[in-house]
């Protein structure tokens, strides 16, 4: 029988609080960075805001709530090497685990961190800076953050294999993978899922951003992947589809029974919603940056207006 931890960390705010700071976040750091994700935010702020505000059950942070820089690469001579997992709680039985596997949304996992009470706003000021652990693609060692998934494409491997040898051990933890819609180009994302519905691995859950949208352009353009969540049955998940906005719909769908199957929710979403000036820019989201001053302005004035604050002051 494995010892019940206290969750130290209460929802301080609720969930739609934590999706609204997000998106604020992220399109302050964009427009002072004159560039950014701001379509993840706009996609999966609900996604992630509900797992850690509400879903997850994590333990309380073992890392600093201002980030170390980087502190070099596992090895025998770095003993006090650490990843990045430590700011989802300890890696306890009983505690979930969760693998953010499109690396690229790193700015929105670290702005959620941050709205949950789990790391300090100090550490998005070293985003993206020589030496820092909060790197612009997430990496193993960076805030929230257990592998390296840079890859796209392997992150429901990596959960699978994880949830296999905790149920195995019959920990009553579950395992989380957050995805991208474009991971279902990738033959790995559907091997990872036969294996686990062969095994029985019903601790494996995946939530996806299908936001119909990937680095070079629609995914409609890139590769056609027809009905994913047909797939997704076929390969033996269990598999809802649902209004990724929707935060009544997410934990509804979190409940749909699938004993001896992974659970797969895929979460359809817009990667302008609440930002509509960015349809403009439409397939070409991936990285928004911004072509000129002007453009910088337009849209810093017309997504404060959206999102109920100022206009960003930076430095020109």
């Amino acid at each position: 029988m494995f010892e019940e931890n206290i969750v130290v960390i209460p929802n301080v705010q609720s969930t739609e609080a934590v999706a609204l700071g997000i998106r604020r976040r992220v399109f302050e750091h964009s427009i002072r960075s004159n560039g950014g994700y701001l379509s993840q935010a706009c996609s999966a702020a609900e996604q992630l805001a509900w797992l850690y505000n509400e879903e997850l059950h994590l333990g309380a942070p073992t890392l600093p709530a201002i980030p170390k820089p980087f502190g070099g690469v596992p090895s025998a001579s770095n003993p006090e090497y650490r990843t990045g997992a430590g700011y989802n709680g300890p890696a306890a039985p009983e505690f979930d685990r969760l693998f953010i596997a499109p690396a690229h949304y790193a700015l929105v996992a670290y702005a959620t961190l941050i709205e949950t009470g789990r790391m300090d706003p100090e550490g998005l000021e070293m985003f993206n800076q020589d030496g820092s652990s909060v790197e612009m693609i997430g990496a193993e060692h960076s805030p929230g953050m257990e592998v390296h998934n840079g890859t796209l494409g392997i992150g429901l491997s990596t959960g699978a294999g994880l949830a296999w040898g905790r149920q195995r051990r019959a920990e009553p933890g579950r395992t989380w993978v957050f995805m991208s819609d474009g991971e279902v180009q990738e033959g790995q994302t559907w091997e990872a899922v036969q294996a686990a519905a062969h095994h029985g691995i019903d601790s494996l859950y995946a939530v996806m951003d299908v936001n119909d949208q990937q680095c070079d352009g629609a995914m409609s353009s890139v590769m056609e992947v027809g009905d994913i969540r047909q797939k997704f049955l076929t390969f033996g998940a269990a598999c809802v589809e649902i209004d990724g906005h929707d935060l009544g719909a997410l934990r509804d769908a979190v409940r749909e029974p699938h004993s001896g199957k992974p659970l797969i929710i895929l979460a359809r979403t817009s990667p302008f919603h609440t930002m509509p000036i960015l349809q403009e820019r439409f397939p070409r989201l991936h990285y928004v940056r911004f072509k000129s001053e002007e453009e910088r302005a337009r849209m810093n004035i017309s997504i404060a207006a959206d999102l109920g604050i100022a206009p960003v002051q930076y430095s020109h």
